[in-house]
């Protein structure tokens, strides 16, 4: 079965309308965070306590997540998402209402804690919909190979689309505007994806829950959480290396559309992993995309210009998706039916925390030597990620013929 031909049939089951409403609701949470820094820091001038708010907003997402995977998994996706949608739009809406020339750093930072706990983590939910939404299916597992491609092409093109919508609405309005326009995706397209019919399949999972469905912790999926957290730590290097390259150029408003340029390859390899033949495992993948990771980030490290900068930061997109659909892919098969939304959402979390480590280092490096340590932290976490990879084949290996075998 052909990639085309898979994501035609993936269209043809659930409807175009879920995937469009999928995707955008996830976009409020690729929104939140820049949204944060840009209101807090032009309403207090105070920078610090800007990246303060929108690193802690984003900590207490990847710290949330897990938590709220884990009820989702027990109570279904329903009521915990829709919840989760009304609660993190109005987390959104109090930051705009409390942030203001005076405010209070405390205030600032406790809705900004509120907020990150209460936004739902979609993309992760979503994949977890598609092993039940494919059952029936003759072809079930190159329909869920293709599902997961996709929801990683998804959620990289969400944290393009995201942040690019937040700079345009802030120029068009204020980034007040452009926060409550986050909360407002997220009170439609969120309730919208928790009450979509899709929903019922993943309740039918947690009401016909056993008292012992199985760990979700062990040292294989612990391989996989390491991955992830290499990942959001080549993340934020990278976006912080970019910003200070960009304003040592005198571009710092192109940081933003430079960092997302990783996202653009990042997306057309994401599709074009579900055609991929099923001989080549998911651990394999895993290491074939760490290599390029290394491959294509050392260069980073011989970069003095933003031109030289874009080809590099493209070339590094196309290997970013197929290992972050490798790590999830593996999740699905590791854990028990039941437990895969606390898998997805505690991968997201380390995503995030990945993200906090990684940006907090470079940002360290950078104020000592620039750009180019910045980027030091972006090529030690793809080494680690190779390291990761190479050292845990067997298992992984193993996990990923299981699953088939299931």
């Amino acid at each position: 079965m052909s990639a085309v031909v898979s994501y035609r049939a993936l269209l043809r089951i659930v409807g175009p309308a879920y995937v469009f409403v999928a995707f955008l609701g996830r976009l409020p949470l690729a929104m939140s965070q820049l949204g944060t820094l840009l209101l807090v820091s032009s309403a207090t001038g105070r920078y610090a306590l800007g990246g303060a708010a929108a690193g802690t907003l984003a900590v207490a997402n990847a710290v949330g997540a897990p938590l709220a995977g884990a009820l989702a998994d027990r109570l279904g996706q329903r009521p915990v998402v829709l919840v989760q949608s009304w609660a993190g739009a109005a987390g959104l809406v109090g930051i705009v209402a409390v942030v203001g020339p005076d405010a209070h750093e405390a205030l600032v930072l406790g809705f900004a804690v509120l907020t990150g706990l209460a936004v739902p983590q979609i993309g992760p939910l979503a994949r977890v919909r598609w092993r039940p939404i494919t059952r029936d299916e003759k072809g079930q597992r190159q329909l869920v190979d293709a599902a997961f491609s996709y929801e990683g092409a998804a959620d990289e093109a969400s944290f393009v689309l995201g942040p690019a919508l937040v700079g345009l609405l802030a120029v068009l309005a204020d980034p007040g505007g452009a926060l409550l326009s986050g909360a407002l995706l997220l009170a439609v397209f969120g309730s919208w994806f928790a009450l979509h019919p899709t929903g019922r399949l993943v309740e039918q999972l947690a009401g016909s829950r056993s008292r012992d469905d199985g760990r979700v912790v062990t040292g294989v999926f612990l391989v996989l959480v390491v991955a992830q957290v290499c990942v959001g730590t080549i993340f934020g290097s990278i976006q912080t290396g970019t910003t200070v390259l960009a304003t040592e150029q005198g571009h710092a408003a192109a940081a933003g559309l430079l960092h997302a340029l990783l996202g653009v390859g990042s997306v057309i390899a994401g599709l074009a992993v579900a055609a991929l033949p099923e001989r080549i495992g998911y651990g394999r993948r895993m290491l074939v995309a760490a290599s390029g990771l290394l491959l294509l980030s050392w260069p980073l490290l011989l970069v003095h210009s933003i031109g030289a900068l874009v080809v590099v930061i493209l070339l590094l997109g196309f290997a970013v998706a197929p290992f972050m659909i490798g790590t999830f892919a593996l999740a699905g098969h590791l854990v028990p039916p039941r437990r895969v939304g606390t898998a997805m959402t505690l991968l997201a979390g380390a995503t995030g925390i990945g993200y906090a480590i990684g940006s907090s280092v470079a940002g360290r490096l950078a104020d000592a030597g620039g750009y180019t340590p910045a980027f030091v932290v972006t090529v030690s976490a793809a080494a680690l990620a190779v390291v990761v990879s190479g050292g845990s084949q067997r298992p992984l290996r193993a996990a990923g013929q299981a699953g088939a075998a299931g």
